[in-house]
């Protein structure tokens, strides 16, 4: 199978408490977007990679990877996805997987990405790398007071890479802008449309950076992978 990548990478990262963005921190000798980016460079089944960057993004040059497309990002991340997906317009098809990863999630483990790939190989939606709820849920209200504890047993913590064709994720985002919608991901898009993604468990340690202990954390598993 092949697929494409797009990287939505626009963000400005305010809770990371940084001047540069938190995709471009460093971590372990490169940046922590290179090394989002490598899982799927490495990757033979990647037909071509797009990120979506900030209007005069500067620190993207120094990067030095001239075979990933680069689009505009929007003010919000399925803008900036749908304006990847517009670069690969002359090079992908409808029927053709795409792949929307994190910029901000540097520790993708192989074998989840490996498993994402050979679950929805062949399902009619697509879906998504998720983590079961481990913790104890609590609905509260304005105040803070509790109003409910939730129960955990069917919810999932959505992560990414999340993979649907590339027509319907395009058709997707355009109904769901075209309407004044913005998802919070691409499987909520897909599910507005009555389409029903697959969840497909992956590891905890797919995290997001959002803070600077994150960067410690992720550095510690690239460390104990050996990556």
């Amino acid at each position: 199978m092949k697929y494409w990548l797009v990287m939505p990478a626009a963000g400005i990262g305010r809770r990371f408490g940084t001047e540069r963005p938190k995709q471009y921190a460093p971590l372990c000798g490169r940046t922590v977007i290179e090394w989002a980016l490598a899982h799927f460079l490495n990757d033979e089944r990647c037909a071509g990679a797009v990120v979506a960057l900030a209007p005069e993004d500067p620190y993207w040059t120094a990067m030095a990877l001239p075979t990933v497309l680069v689009a505009a990002g929007g003010q919000e991340r399925s803008q900036s996805v749908r304006n990847g997906l517009a670069a690969l317009a002359d090079r992908a098809v409808a029927d053709d997987w795409v792949l929307v990863h994190d910029a901000a999630r540097p520790c993708l483990p192989r074998e989840d990405l490996d498993r994402l790939l050979s679950v929805l190989d062949t399902h009619p939606v697509g879906g998504l790398l998720a983590t079961p709820a481990a913790d104890t849920l609590k609905r509260a209200d304005g105040c803070g007071d509790v109003q409910q504890t939730v129960d955990r047993a069917s919810l999932w913590r959505a992560l990414t890479p999340q993979m649907f064709r590339y027509g319907r994720l395009c058709e997707a985002l355009d109904r769901a802008h075209a309407t004044g919608r913005i998802p919070t991901d691409e499987a909520q898009a897909i599910e507005w449309l009555g389409d029903r993604p697959r969840v497909v468990e992956g590891a905890a340690a797919n995290l997001k950076i959002t803070s600077a202990a994150d960067l410690a954390i992720a550095a510690a598993l690239l460390k104990e992978t050996g990556q």
